[in-house]
């Protein structure tokens, strides 16, 4: 038998066969210093959402109109304005978010 790694890694000889199988070269570092019950809390990106959100909006207002102007069925317009719609109310949330003082 031999002597247990100094880093405090089990021995291969000391895992079950489900571990052998799964970590051949043993558990690595990351799993015990893992909060219980797997990765911390998610987090959003509001910066980006909110850029996005923006740059949506923008897109969608001025194809819309363009889509007016031009010969294309009624319903293309009428898409891109719901999805600028939808564009802003994601802005506004998002922005409530950030003034709130949520992270991201």
């Amino acid at each position: 038998m031999s002597t247990p790694p100094a880093d405090g890694r089990p021995d291969p000889d000391d895992l079950t066969e489900y571990e052998r199988a799964d970590f051949p070269r043993g558990i690595p570092d990351s799993s015990r210093t893992m909060p219980e019950g797997g990765a911390g809390a998610a987090r959003s990106a509001l910066t980006l959402r909110l850029v996005l959100a923006a740059f949506g909006l923008v897109l969608c207002t001025v194809l819309g109109v363009l889509a007016l102007g031009a010969d294309v069925p009624v319903a293309l317009p009428i898409v891109l304005f719901v999805l600028a719609a939808v564009a802003l109310i994601d802005l506004v949330v998002v922005a409530r978010r950030k003034l709130r003082g949520e992270p991201g």
